[in-house]
């Protein structure tokens, strides 16, 4: 059995609507291919068949997943959590003592991490570090070029 995960609404719906978009708008297109290359006919030597067939394959290999992902997904309720704290879905604004930098991310789940967008995953060396940190805290965390220290400016929901 696959584990819980959790997701905001937002990123929840972004799969509804891909699974959607992959049952309703891929699948047929791939049948109709499977389709036309039958029609093209002996199969034994028919190229456009059996890419069409693996497509077909790798699709449902998604959407198996997707679906698999949906069913253990739940919507993280922000009413129960302790507000003063770095947890899931937080916005926090940290500062890097070392250069002075101040960076504002949003905690979210993996699948919903977009670094562009400023959403950092849950998953991430920085925001491992920063969970259950409070304004005024710091943090030392380990990433690829050495130690950071950072310190907790604000936390919002």
């Amino acid at each position: 059995m696959s584990e819980i995960q959790y997701f905001s609404e937002e990123g929840l719906q972004k799969l509804k609507d891909e699974l959607e978009h992959l049952t309703s708008v891929e699948k047929p297109m791939i049948s109709a291919q499977i389709g036309e290359a039958i029609d093209m006919g002996d199969l034994s030597e028919n190229a456009e068949y059996d890419a069409a067939k693996e497509a077909q394959g790798l699709l449902e290999l998604k959407i198996n997943k997707l679906q698999t992902l949906l069913v253990n997904a739940r919507i993280f309720d922000e009413s129960r959590v302790d507000t003063t704290k770095i947890l899931l879905l937080a916005i926090v604004t940290i500062k890097n003592l070392a250069n002075g930098k101040e960076m504002k991310y949003t905690i979210v789940p993996e699948k919903e991490a977009d670094i562009k967008a400023g959403k950092l995953s849950i998953n991430s060396p920085i925001a491992k570090g920063l969970l259950g940190k409070s304004v005024g805290d710091t943090a030392e965390i380990q990433v690829p070029s050495g130690v950071i220290t950072f310190e907790v400016i604000k936390i919002e929901r």
